[in-house]
């Protein structure tokens, strides 16, 4: 089952938040939550912040929902920073002129998951080899091609 966590309206460019969330993709969560707690980038203590809440709503869920989830297992499935709205902003530039740039924000998700345990893939490989052993045939290996013309 997959446990999320979103913050919306976040005042930091997406492209910033990336670079952040692609430490902690893939990870377990308490290691990436220490790698965010000694990352040295602006953005850092608000993913932390948005990690320690997907880890809290797989708590209450599984609590709420009567699953057996191991916060040990459980790791960082998918992390994603979108594009929101830009505030539009203008700057004074010299001889009455004006320089217009953006302010970006983003959204940010975050997805946990728990890795399957050994109960769990010996019951998807059971299902697997009861379909493989329906067909008649085995494929053959192909077989080389001849050489094209030059």
């Amino acid at each position: 089952m997959e446990f999320r966590a979103e913050a919306k309206y976040m005042r930091v460019s997406p492209q910033k938040v990336r670079l952040v969330l692609g430490l902690i993709q893939g990870r377990r969560v308490e290691e990436a939550m220490n790698t965010l707690a000694f990352t040295n980038k602006g953005c850092a203590p608000a993913v932390h912040k948005l990690l320690r809440s997907a880890l809290e709503n797989a708590n209450y869920l599984s609590q709420e929902k009567g699953l057996d989830v191991d916060v040990d297992r459980l790791f960082v499935k998918r992390a994603v920073a979108n594009e929101g709205p830009r505030l539009k902003r203008i700057r004074p530039a010299p001889m009455g002129r004006a320089f217009h740039y953006q302010r970006r924000m983003s959204h940010i998700e975050i997805a946990l998951e728990e890795k399957g345990g050994r109960k769990a893939e010996a019951a998807h490989a059971e299902a697997g080899q009861g379909a493989k052993s329906s067909g008649k045939a085995k494929a053959k290996p192909a077989g080389k091609k001849p050489a094209g013309k030059k």
